[in-house]
């Protein structure tokens, strides 16, 4: 391999878009390097080859892809709400919210409509179409049934016969309950559950708050933010999906240097269920 060809770190920063400061990060992922001397050097179709980028080299020129309007999708977790906040007090560009379950979240992220879109729960994407994925972790976090204090939910089986406030079926948390209801050998149907679907976490705590339903499927952090118990279902990774070729954009350049920061991690550190040790991580599913 000549070694004069070889590209330095900036020059792969700039060849995926991201920020210099990812690049180190991506190669704990697998982003193929060779050491010469002391420094770390990249072949630009080693480069290509493990980011699924197209290589401009081996065929026409691509046009540049018009990113999407700065919106993130997602259902209104806590930790989106912490990021969000923290882009604005740190000056950088402006993301905007639309409430949107998993499912929705993805389709719109397809279509592009969004540049962001929340993930979890499932094994994430590597591509959209013939578009490769990148995802941006924020936390890994706890979710389950949350209920007053003082009530007994101590298993699946305690909810029969109660108000329980489900999520659409296209939301991550859903997956997890209905595993839950598999693996105790039951159906809502047996337990005759009056179920009520709920549009967001904020939405199903604030039901059971109100008297509205015993029990509601939710994060720790929702649950604990409004005084309630909660019976854990699953812990998972809650990232930000995107096109891996807009990860140059401000606005997700912005989300990196944020979550990366130590203001982020102090305010999740604060809320419970959530583990942000690896926030700010760039990950790619192969």
């Amino acid at each position: 391999m000549d070694e004069e060809s070889l590209l330095k770190s900036a020059d792969v920063a700039r060849l995926l878009r991201v920020h210099p400061k990812q690049i180190y990060r991506l190669m704990a992922r697998g982003l193929p390097a060779h050491r010469v001397g002391g420094e770390w050097r990249f072949s630009r179709d080693e480069v290509l080859a493990w980011s699924g980028a197209p290589n401009p080299a081996r065929g026409a020129a691509q046009p540049a892809a018009v990113a999407p309007p700065p919106l993130l999708a997602a259902n209104g977790d806590l930790v989106v709400e912490v990021l969000l906040a923290r882009l604005l007090a740190e000056g950088k560009p402006p993301v905007g919210l639309v409430p949107s379950d998993r499912g929705r979240a993805l389709d719109g992220l397809a279509a592009g409509r969004f540049l962001l879109a929340g993930f979890h729960g499932e094994v994430p994407p590597s591509h959209a179409g013939k578009a490769r994925l990148a995802r941006i972790h924020l936390v890994t976090r706890d979710v389950g049934l949350a209920f007053r204090r003082g009530a007994r939910v101590r298993s699946i089986a305690d909810l029969a016969r109660r108000r329980v406030g489900l999520r659409p079926p296209t939301a991550g948390i859903r997956a997890h309950f209905d595993r839950a209801l598999g693996e105790a050998r039951t159906t809502l149907a047996k337990l005759r559950v009056r179920a009520t679907v709920f549009e967001s976490h904020r939405d199903a705590v604030c039901a059971v708050v109100r008297g509205d339903v015993d029990a509601a499927l939710a994060t720790a952090a929702w649950a604990e933010r409004v005084g309630l118990s909660l019976l854990p279902l699953a812990r998972e990774p809650y990232d930000l999906l995107l096109h891996a070729e807009h990860l140059g954009t401000p606005a997700c350049v912005g989300v990196c240097e944020v979550s990366q920061g130590r203001a982020f991690r102090s305010a999740l550190e604060k809320i419970a269920g959530y583990d942000a040790a690896r926030a700010g991580e760039i990950r790619y599913e192969r």
